[in-house]
C-alpha cells in the first residue's frame, strides 16, 4: 500500500488481508442480483483512492491532498448453500509502488516510515481483517464486522473500499447502506458498462452538522457521486469512482472550496486462490474466523479530532485580547481574532470559559461576552449564566450585548430560550430587551421546525397575550416589538388590532410589522383595515402612521382601487404628506417595485393623476436605490424622510436590504422619530399631533431582528435639559461583534475519508445616530453613522489523524457608511439636504493550502490579493442635490 500527497509522493505502508463480499470483481451468472466470485480463485486489482481540496476552480496538479494506493487480492470466502447471491468475500491490499514526484522541500512524507506515520496501533490496525456480508448484491446497516477496538479512521478506509464494490447489474433506484449511510442510489445499466450515481442530498447519517438561519448569509454545498464499473465478459474490470462537493458563501460564491474524492478499482489478472469456508450461516463463518470480529455497521462512525499540542482556551485568550479592545474594532483583526477565539471556545468546558470571562478587562469583557455567546454550547450559556447577573441593573451593558448575540444566535436551541425566559431582572432596559429577544428566538427555532417545542409554546403564549394583559405604555411597545420580530401568523390579528390604536406608537409598530409579513398573509380583512387607517375613516392618525400605513398598502399587491383611492387622496394631505406621498410613488415607478405595474395602469385616469397633484411642494422624501449590484447578491437601500409643516423632522427611515437566489435579508433599519417639538419655534402642529408630548427617539432593526429602541429624550423638561447639554455626539444604538455566516458540517466521503467544513463570517459593528437643533441658526441636523469591519473565513480539511490536508479562503474589508441630513426651517418651503456617503475601503482576499504529518513536518502556500474600493456618495434625486447646493451655498 502506498501513501502520498499530490503529485504523489508514496511511502510504504502495509500489507493486509481484508474480507468483504458479493460486488467485488466477479464473475457473473445468468439471474445474479449482482456479480458472483468463483470458488478457488483469487482475483488480483489494483486500488487508489485520493482526496484534493482546493479553492473552487483549483487545478489538480496546485491542489492539497493525498493518495493511498494498494494492490488488493480478492477471493470467496464463504456462499450459501441455498443462495449463490449470499456471500462472503476475502481481500487482501499489499504494497505497490514507492515513488516520489515532488521536491524533498515541499514532500512532507519524505523520509518517513509506515511506523513514524501511523503509528504502532494504527499499523497494526490496518493487518487485521474485516467481512462484509452481501445478500442478493445488498449489504444491510449492520453486515460489516470489524473490531471494535480498531481507530475509527481505519474502520472508515475499510468501509469506503467495501462500499466501492456494491453494484447492482440492472437498471434502477434502490437504497443502499454504506459508507455514506442510507442513501438512494440510481443504477443505469446498459452493455459491458454500469452507472452508479448516489443521490447525496438523501443520505441519512448520524453526524448533522448547522447553518445560518439566513439564506443570504449562508453557505450552499452542491454535491455528485458518480461510479462506473466496466464489465467484461461478466466480470468486472474496473470500477472508477469521482465525488465532488462544492461549497460557497451566497453572498460572494468566489469565497468558495471544493473536495474532491476519486477511487479507481482494476481487474490485474487471476490465479488460484483458497477453498471457500465451510458452515451454515453468516454468524458461524464470522466466529469461525475470528470470534473478536463484531459487527461494527458499513456506515461511518464519528472520529472525534484530537489536538496535539494546542493552546489551551486561556493561553489562546492571552494571544488574542489586544485585539479585542475597544480601540482595535475598527481593524479587521477584531473579528478575525473574535473568529478564532469562538472556535476555542466551543472546545472548551464551562470552568476554562469562566477563567476567561474573569480574567478579561473591563474594556475587552463586552467583545469576550460576544464570543462565548455566539459559540452556542452547552458550556458557553452555562458560562454566561453563571457570570452574568441579572438582578444587577448596574451590568446592563454586558447583559444586553449578551441577549444581542442570542437574537443573533445562528442556529439557537430551546435551552437558549427557556433560559433567558426565566430568572429575575432588576433593569427594566434588560426586561424589555428579553421580551424582544425573546420573540427573536421563537422565529429561528419556528424556521428549524420547533415551533411545537415546550418552551416555544409557552414563549408564544406569552408574547401572544402580553399586549393585551398590561396598561403600560411601555410594555404593551415591548411585547409588539417581540410579536414583530416572532413573525408569528397568529399576532396579525393582533397588529391589525393595533394599527388602529390611539397609541401612535402602537400603530406604527404594528403597521411596520404587518409590512415584514409574506404578502400572502395580508388578508381583505387586514387591507381594510390598514387602508382605513391611512384614509382616517374612523379618527385622526400622526403624519407617520398614515405614512406606514402608505407602505404596507403599496408593498401588499394593491388592488387598482386601492392605488387609485391613494392617488386620489393626494392633494387632500397636511403639505408635507402630500410630498411625500407623491416621491413614495415615483419611486416605485422608478426603481420597478412589484406596486409599479398597477401605479402604472391607475394614472391613466386624468382624475387620479394629473398635474395639480403631481405640483406639491415640500422637503419630505422616499428614494431607493442599488448599493451593489453582482451574480451572487444585490444590495439596495431606501432612505425616506417625512418633514412637520413647520420644518422640523417628523421621521427618517433608513433601510439596507440585500437579496441572493430568491432570498431576501433586512440587513439594516434605521428609524428616528421626533414629534412634539413645534413649541421650541413657536409653529403650529399638524392635524392631529396638537398634544403630542415631546420626543425624539431612534429604533434599530439588523439582520431581521429588531432591537430594543433609544430615546433621546422624553417631555418637555428632559427636552430643554438635553438642549442646553446637547454636543452633537452621537449616541450608540448597537456595538459589538457579530457572527453572521456560521456553517459546520462533516461531509462522508465515499472512500471512507471525512472532510470538515467549516465557514464563519464575523462582523464588528458600531451603529449611532443622533439629532442636534439649534435655534439661533433656525438649523437641526439628524445624523446616521455606521461603522463596520467584516472577516470571512472558509476551512475544508480532511484529517485521518496520521495525515491532514486543507484549503482555507477568506475575504476582509473595513467599511463605513453615512447618513446625515440637515434642514434649514428658518423660511418655507425649508430647505433639506440628505448625504449617504460610503468612504474609500480595502478588501483583501487569502488562499492558503496546508499538508501535514503528525512528525511535524508540514507544507503551506499563501495567495493573497488586495485592493480599495473607491467611496461614493450614494445618488438620490436631482431635487435633493438642489436643496444641498442651498444649504451649503456651494457651487458643487
Amino acid at each position: 500500500m502506498t501513501l502520498s500527497f499530490p503529485p504523489y509522493p508514496c511511502l510504504l505502508i502495509v500489507c493486509f488481508p481484508l474480507l468483504i463480499s458479493d460486488h467485488t470483481a466477479t464473475v457473473t451468472h445468468c439471474g445474479a442480483a449482482g456479480p458472483r466470485l468463483n470458488n478457488n480463485q483469487l482475483y488480483k486489482f489494483s486500488y487508489t483512492t485520493e482526496v484534493l481540496v482546493d479553492r473552487a476552480k483549483g487545478s489538480k496538479e496546485g491542489s492539497a491532498g493525498y493518495r493511498i494506493s494498494s494492490d488488493v487480492n480478492v477471493n470467496l470466502v464463504w456462499r450459501d448453500p441455498s443462495s449463490k447471491d449470499n456471500q462472503l468475500i476475502q481481500l487482501a491490499v499489499c504494497l505497490i509502488d514507492h515513488a516520489t514526484h515532488r521536491s524533498e522541500k515541499k514532500n512532507v512524507l519524505h523520509g518517513s516510515t509506515a511506523e513514524s506515520v501511523l503509528g504502532k496501533t494504527k499499523l497494526a490496525a490496518l493487518t487485521k481483517p474485516f467481512l462484509l456480508h452481501l445478500k442478493n448484491g445488498k449489504v444491510r446497516a449492520k453486515a460489516f464486522y470489524s473490531y471494535w477496538a480498531e481507530p475509527a479512521t481505519i474502520k472508515n478506509l475499510k468501509r469506503g473500499l467495501a462500499s466501492l464494490l456494491q453494484v447492482q447489474l440492472n437498471t434502477g433506484k434502490v437504497i443502499e447502506n454504506d459508507v455514506s449511510g442510507r442513501c438512494t442510489v440510481e443504477y443505469k445499466a446498459v452493455k459491458g458498462q454500469v452507472t452508479r450515481t448516489k443521490i447525496l442530498e438523501t443520505c441519512k447519517t448520524a453526524e448533522t452538522g448547522f447553518t445560518t438561519h439566513s439564506q443570504v448569509l449562508g453557505v450552499s454545498r452542491k454535491s455528485s457521486s458518480v461510479t462506473t464499473f466496466t464489465l467484461e465478459d461478466g466480470f468486472i474490470h474496473s470500477a472508477v469512482a469521482e465525488e465532488t462537493h462544492s461549497l460557497a458563501v451566497n453572498a460572494r460564491r468566489s469565497a468558495a472550496a471544493t473536495v474532491v474524492s476519486r477511487q479507481t478499482f482494476t481487474f490485474v489478472g487471476t490465479e488460484a486462490g483458497p477453498l471457500e469456508a465451510a458452515g451454515k450461516d453468516v454468524a458461524g463463518v464470522v466466529k469461525s474466523i475470528d470470534a473478536k470480529l463484531a459487527a461494527v455497521g458499513i456506515v461511518a462512525e464519528k472520529v472525534k479530532s484530537q489536538c496535539k499540542g494546542c493552546p489551551s482556551l486561556f493561553e489562546h485568550w492571552q494571544t488574542q485580547q489586544k485585539q479585542l479592545e475597544p480601540a482595535s474594532l475598527s481593524k479587521a483583526t477584531a473579528p478575525r481574532s473574535f473568529l478564532a477565539l469562538l472556535q476555542s471556545i466551543r472546545k472548551a468546558s464551562k470552568g476554562e470559559i469562566l477563567t476567561v470571562l474573569k480574567s478579561a478587562s473591563k474594556t475587552s469583557l463586552p467583545q469576550v461576552v460576544d464570543a462565548v455567546t455566539s459559540s452556542q454550547t452547552d458550556a458557553s450559556l452555562d458560562a454566561m449564566l453563571e457570570f452574568l447577573n441579572f438582578t444587577d441593573a448596574k451590568g446592563l451593558v454586558l447583559q444586553e450585548r449578551f441577549l444581542y448575540a442570542c437574537g443573533f444566535a445562528s442556529h439557537p436551541n430551546e435551552r437558549m430560550l427557556q433560559d433567558i425566559s426565566k430568572g429575575k431582572i432588576g433593569s427594566t432596559d434588560i426586561k424589555e430587551s428579553v421580551v424582544i429577544i425573546m420573540g427573536a428566538l421563537v422565529h429561528k427555532l419556528c424556521q428549524k421546525g420547533g415551533c411545537n417545542l415546550p418552551t416555544v409554546v409557552q414563549v408564544k403564549k406569552l408574547i401572544l397575550d402580553g399586549p393585551g394583559s398590561t396598561q403600560v405604555e411601555s410594555e404593551v411597545q415591548m411585547y409588539l416589538l417581540a410579536l414583530k420580530n416572532s413573525l408569528l401568523p397568529e399576532a396579525i390579528p393582533i397588529f391589525t388590532k393595533y394599527a388602529e390604536s390611539e397609541v401612535g406608537a402602537y400603530s406604527t409598530i404594528a403597521l411596520t410589522a404587518l409590512q415584514r409579513y409574506n404578502v400572502n398573509l395580508m388578508t381583505d380583512a387586514v387591507k381594510q383595515t390598514v387602508n382605513r387607517v391611512y384614509h382616517q375613516n374612523r379618527r385622526v392618525y400622526e403624519k407617520n402612521v398614515r405614512a406606514a400605513a402608505a407602505d404596507v398598502i403599496l408593498s401588499s399587491n394593491p388592488s387598482y382601487m386601492e392605488v387609485k383611492n391613494l392617488l386620489l387622496s393626494i392633494g387632500h394631505l397636511p403639505h408635507e404628506m402630500n410630498k411625500y406621498m407623491l416621491s413614495k410613488i415615483q419611486d416605485i415607478l422608478h426603481f420597478q417595485m412589484p406596486a409599479s405595474k398597477v401605479l402604472r395602469q391607475a394614472m391613466k385616469d386624468m382624475v387620479s393623476c394629473n398635474y395639480d397633484r403631481f405640483a406639491k411642494v415640500g422637503s419630505s422624501s422616499a428614494f431607493s436605490g442599488f448599493m451593489a449590484q453582482s451574480a451572487d447578491v444585490t444590495s439596495t437601500y431606501s432612505l425616506d424622510i417625512l418633514y412637520s409643516g413647520s420644518g422640523i423632522m417628523r421621521r427618517s427611515n433608513m433601510n439596507i436590504y440585500g437579496a441572493s437566489k430568491g432570498a431576501m435579508l433586512h440587513g439594516l433599519q434605521v428609524a428616528i422619530e421626533a414629534q412634539g417639538l413645534e413649541s421650541l419655534i413657536a409653529a403650529t402642529p399638524d392635524e392631529g399631533e396638537g398634544d403630542l408630548e415631546s420626543f425624539a427617539g431612534m429604533s434599530a432593526l439588523l439582520f431581521d431582528v429588531q432591537l430594543r429602541p433609544v430615546t433621546f429624550f422624553k417631555g418637555y423638561s428632559d427636552l430643554m435639559s438635553k438642549m442646553f447639554s446637547m454636543t452633537g455626539d452621537p449616541i450608540n444604538v448597537v456595538k459589538g461583534l457579530i457572527l453572521l455566516t456560521d456553517h459546520s458540517e462533516v461531509i462522508q466521503l465515499q472512500s471512507g475519508l471525512k472532510a470538515s467544513a467549516e465557514f464563519q463570517a464575523g462582523l464588528a459593528i458600531d451603529i449611532s445616530g443622533g439629532m442636534e437643533i439649534s435655534l439661533w441658526y433656525r438649523e437641526s441636523k439628524t445624523s446616521v453613522n455606521n461603522r463596520y469591519t467584516l472577516v470571512l473565513t472558509g476551512n475544508v480539511t480532511v484529517d485521518m489523524d496520521f495525515m491532514r490536508a486543507g484549503v482555507e479562503v477568506s475575504f476582509e474589508m473595513e467599511a463605513s457608511l453615512d447618513f446625515i441630513t440637515t434642514v434649514q426651517f428658518s423660511n418655507y418651503p425649508f430647505l433639506v439636504c440628505m448625504q449617504m456617503d460610503k468612504t474609500t475601503f480595502p478588501f483583501s482576499e487569502y488562499l492558503t493550502k496546508y499538508e501535514s504529518v503528525p512528525s511535524g513536518k508540514s507544507a503551506v502556500s499563501h495567495k493573497s490579493r488586495k485592493q480599495l474600493v473607491p467611496g461614493s456618495e450614494f445618488p438620490l434625486h436631482q431635487e435633493n442635490s438642489n436643496m444641498c447646493k442651498k444649504v451649503f451655498d456651494s457651487s458643487w
